[in-house]
């Protein structure tokens, strides 16, 4: 816990806790979205480098608990039809991860906030792509995987490109789930190792990311049971309303410092 506290307070750390809370329940709920709540949360009172650090490892390990809720046939199944998305993925996010430390903050803030408040946006304007109005091909898999790549490698965000394109092939649920979980999951391993690299994980910040672990898993299993007895669909609205209100923080930070 001194290594915690030689970078965030009590008071502060407390508040981390439970923003890794709420972003678990919110992840348990709707599959996503832990990257952009952590992020933009712990960036209203840390550097958004360390917020980076300490959403990694939640997020590693939620979406290891959201895949292995189902078969290891259905996951390898999700990795051969989105191989593609996946590969390209992986290059762009890997290479992405390097150019964090070289970054201006302020432009990083601005272009997150931009990503997500647009995204969120779209989403409850009703003009995003009905389910099934795009068809899956090798060309759409590389070109969206790259942009959630950079974005990913960026700001450990990649779900706002990848839920879009998820919903516009006409994804199931249970598989679309699994998908997320999947393509979140091996970004959340690749973005470990690309900025163990880069420096922004490290001996000062891993244990700050290691201690969120604990809200975070809690907070997914209880918004998987939440998930479970209501609608989704109301939940997710909520979620992108909250992602709102994190983007245009975000946005302001960016703007105003």
């Amino acid at each position: 816990m001194d290594a915690i506290f030689s970078i965030l307070s009590l008071p502060l750390f407390i508040i981390a806790f439970f923003i890794a809370l709420f972003a678990g329940v919110i992840k348990g709920i709707v599959g996503f979205a832990m990257p952009m709540i952590m992020l933009s949360g712990i960036s209203t009172f840390a550097d958004p480098e360390l917020a980076l650090a300490a959403l990694i490892l939640p997020t590693l390990f939620t979406n290891g608990m959201q895949v292995f809720r189902y078969g290891l046939s259905d996951v390898w199944q999700t990795i051969k039809r989105f191989k593609m998305f996946l590969c390209i993925g992986a290059l762009t996010l890997f290479s992405a991860a390097q150019l964090v430390p070289v970054l201006s903050t302020n432009l990083l803030l601005l272009v997150i906030g931009l990503a997500v408040t647009g995204f969120a946006l779209w989403q409850l304007s009703g003009r995003a792509p009905e389910p099934g109005q795009w068809s899956q091909n090798k060309m759409l898999d590389a070109g969206i995987g790259a942009f959630a790549g950079i974005v990913g490698g960026l700001s450990g965000m990649w779900g706002p490109p990848t839920v879009a394109y998820l919903t516009a092939i006409g994804t199931q649920k249970k598989q679309q789930m699994l998908a997320q979980g999947v393509i979140y999951g091996l970004g959340a391993l690749l973005l470990m190792l690309g900025h163990w690299k880069s420096g922004v994980l490290n001996s000062t910040t891993l244990p700050l990311s290691l201690a969120l672990l604990i809200p975070a898993i809690f907070g997914m299993w209880l918004g998987g049971q939440i998930s479970d007895r209501f609608d989704q669909a109301t939940f997710r609205k909520v979620t992108l309303l909250v992602l709102i209100l994190g983007g245009l923080n975000l946005l302001r930070r960016g703007i105003f410092g």
